[in-house]
């Protein structure tokens, strides 16, 4: 048998390798599609547990069709890699079903039916600079009446994108949404703040109240109802300001039958003064408590005292300080991993959560319930008057008489065990207002205590605020809101914990965190920390030379002695110039201790880089010579044995 010759040789095993390349690629986009090697830190590319069970839950079919422009979209690079992986982790929706979810891919071509399908369906388009219209988004129908839709995938999201379908095939599976009772004394309808706000074409659904409406069913009660119905399966009390006695009995009764119960007080809710400006006599104020109920749960909260934090301030703009147009507002709360509770279902998956002028919260002493912190401060967190907070205008007032506590300081806990209802002596006189002649309707037996309570408390209401926690993006005709903190996944976390389902609660926070600058933070807030501090010396020194003049300008007998230096002796001469070059100095050693800031951050920034951009080439090189050494060492030998 003769042999090829090497040069018929190399081209076969050339073109034998093509062959075997493009087989191996079809193989495995056929047969192994749903296989993924996830090596992200978070496996950000992996069905969450809670997805898996949802999925196995499934008991009638859910159908989603996917609609994108494959054609057009093929000229977008960004587009068409998202589009791909919608694609991608459908199908793995679609393996994981057991074939409880159908998929259907339509490509709405222009001019078709399928586009006019599309349209119909409620798919919203990107126009093209071509003046095409790309179509990208999501219909989940069930066997009844069932709809789900996602107009368009906005790339924005797509941190967010397995909780988006998560949720959609959730409720299509849940047809009878469980109910949860409502009390609330912020405005759940939020506009503009002052009048306009108040105009109903300004308003808009808070979106967090938006999103618990769409997973569950939604009972607003009154601040003055005297039960709550049997079938609330739970309540979420949010800022009960002037809350009646008979509505307060009715959350007592509620907690005794074993009802579960979120409530959120608040030593100062600035949504109140925000969203809806000026209040009519009556209304709800900024300050809320439920004392007769906490005493009875074991709770300590104090409505007069606001929690400020250096550690977890979030920096604001100040625009009459130009010398500082940013600083810390130590009442506003940016939590963090290791301020969570991480074996609570409910806080165990959160990374951050902002919270405006929040009140602390601590167990009574010899209360027969168990308080759990799931919220807390850092070490240096500390009391503020609610009074002084809700008048002061600049962050930097807060500062300078700020007081450390010395321990940490729990803004939300989960208080479970026995407890005794707060009105031991049965039903209150009712406080409602009827009509001459016309009875209350009889209430439910009375019930004197609790075996196993679970009841969360949180000492905020602004977390709802939609400026804590989400930004609007518009996509075409369709806003889209992209969360930048956990407050909403904290809140249905909870909600979806009292109601007994935890399926969602890993996917809200499934998103890759933002890990923070601490030691620039350190940095500085330790130069602002000086900073403060000689501005404080500064405007002492600025009062007590006012008041020396003014004595001085009584003593030579009145006279304008700012206009005419000269009704002043030389003796006041000096001292007014003392004080001049005693404020320039002053000046100067402020502008040395901002630059000492930047001076810091900037040699920390170069060790980054440095660290980033010559180390790993340095350590390549190192190994190579290493290598190279060792190898001719080898070399050496190998020649001295032969």
């Amino acid at each position: 048998m003769n042999k090829l010759p090497r040069r018929s040789f190399a081209i076969l095993s050339v073109v034998l390798a093509a062959i075997l390349f493009v087989a191996v690629n079809i193989t495995a986009q056929v047969w192994l599609r749903s296989v993924r090697l996830d090596l992200t830190q978070n496996a950000v590319y992996t069905l969450s547990p809670g997805t898996k069970s949802i999925l196995s839950k499934i008991k009638e079919p859910v159908t989603l069709r996917f609609y994108f422009s494959r054609n057009l979209g093929t000229n977008y690079a960004q587009l068409r890699a998202y589009a791909n992986r919608v694609r991608d982790l459908l199908h793995e929706y679609v393996t994981a079903s057991g074939g409880k979810i159908i998929l259907e891919e339509i490509d709405p071509e222009p001019f078709t039916t399928a586009e006019d399908d599309a349209v119909a369906q409620g798919m919203t388009g990107a126009p093209t600079q071509e003046g095409e219209t790309v179509y990208f988004g999501l219909v989940g129908t069930n066997t009844v009446d069932g709809r789900e839709t996602v107009p368009f995938f906005s790339q924005d999201r797509e941190a967010y994108l397995e909780y988006d379908l998560s949720s959609a095939i959730y409720r299509l599976s849940q047809p009878e949404k469980p109910t949860l009772g409502i009390i609330a004394g912020i405005p759940l309808q939020s506009g503009d703040p002052g009048v306009p706000g108040l105009i109903p074409g300004n308003q808009q659904t808070l979106v967090l109240y938006q999103q618990l409406r769409d997973n569950f069913s939604v009972l607003p009660m009154s601040m003055t109802i005297d039960k709550i119905p049997a079938y609330v399966n739970t309540l979420l009390v949010v800022h009960p300001s002037g809350l009646s006695t008979t509505t307060q009995y009715a959350i007592d009764q509620f907690v005794m039958r074993g009802g579960h119960i979120i409530v959120m007080v608040d030593p100062f809710a600035e949504i109140v003064s925000y969203s809806n400006g000026p209040q009519p006599p009556g209304a709800p104020g900024p300050t809320s408590d439920l004392k007769t109920l906490f005493d009875a749960w074991g709770v300590q909260y104090d409505p007069n005292k606001v929690v400020g934090d250096p550690e977890r301030a979030i920096r604001v703009q100040v625009r009459a300080d130009p010398r500082n147009p940013v600083a810390d507002y130590i009442v506003w709360l940016k939590l963090q991993d290791g301020d969570f509770n991480a074996s609570d279902p409910v806080t165990g998956n959160l990374h951050e959560i902002n919270l405006g002028s929040a009140g602390a919260i601590a167990p009574v002493k010899g209360a027969t319930s168990t308080f759990t912190p799931l919220m807390q401060t850092s070490d240096s967190a500390g009391f503020l008057d609610a009074a002084e907070v809700r008048s002061v205008r600049q962050p930097q007032d807060l500062v300078r008489d700020f007081k450390p506590a010395g321990h940490k300081l729990t803004l939300a806990a989960r208080i479970t065990g026995p407890i005794k209802s707060a009105f031991p002596n049965g039903a209150p006189k009712s406080d409602q207002q009827l009509p001459a002649g016309v009875s209350p309707a009889p209430l439910p037996a009375h019930i004197a205590d609790a075996k196993n309570a679970d009841i969360i408390v949180v000492g905020d209401s602004d977390l709802w605020d939609d400026r804590f926690w989400v930004q609007a993006q518009n996509m075409g005709r369709q806003a889209v809101a992209v969360p930048t903190a956990d407050n909403g996944a904290f809140v249905q976390d909870a909600v979806e914990n009292m109601m007994g389902s935890s399926d969602l609660i890993s996917l809200r926070t499934r998103v890759p965190e933002v890990r923070p600058f601490t030691v620039v933070a350190q940095l500085r807030r330790s130069a602002e920390g000086q900073y403060l501090a000689q501005e404080q010396q500064l405007q002492a020194r600025l009062t007590q030379t006012e008041q020396r003049l003014k004595q001085l300008q009584a003593g030579q007998g009145g006279g304008d002695a700012a206009t005419n230096p000269e009704l002043l002796s030389p003796q006041s001469q000096q001292e007014i110039e003392k004080f001049r070059r005693d404020l320039l100095d002053t000046r100067a050693r402020l502008r040395e201790v901002q630059a000492n800031l930047r001076k810091d951050v900037e040699a920390l920034g170069a060790l980054l880089a440095f660290l980033n951009i010559a180390l790993v080439p340095f350590l390549v090189a190192l190994a190579a010579i290493v290598l190279a050494y060792l190898r001719q060492k080898r070399r050496a030998a190998a020649r001295g044995l032969t």
